[in-house]
C-alpha cells in the first residue's frame, strides 16, 4: 500500500522522527493509529454510559418521576454551590 500524504502532515511526520521520539514515518504513524483506536474506545465507552443515563432517565419518566426543567436546574445550581 502506498499513502501520499499532503506537505503539512509530511512535515509533521518529519518533525516528530527529528525530535528524536520516533525513528521512522511508520512508527509516527503506528502512534497515531493507536491514539485514534484509544479515542475511539473512549468514546464507544461514553455512548454506552449517555445510553445507559437516557434509558435510566425514560424509565424514571415513565414512573412519573419528572422534574420540571427549572426546578432541575434550580437543583444542580444549588448543588455545585
Amino acid at each position: 500500500m502506498q499513502i501520499f500524504l499532503p506537505p503539512e502532515v509530511e512535515a509533521l511526520v518529519q518533525r516528530q522522527i527529528t525530535s528524536g521520539k520516533y525513528q521512522n514515518a511508520i512508527e509516527v504513524i503506528l502512534a497515531g493509529i493507536k491514539l485514534l483506536e484509544q479515542q475511539e474506545d473512549i468514546y464507544q465507552g461514553r455512548l454506552q454510559e449517555l445510553q445507559q443515563a437516557a434509558q435510566i432517565g425514560l424509565e424514571a419518566s415513565q414512573r412519573g418521576e419528572v422534574v420540571e426543567g427549572s426546578t432541575a436546574m434550580a437543583q444542580i445550581r444549588a448543588n455545585l454551590r
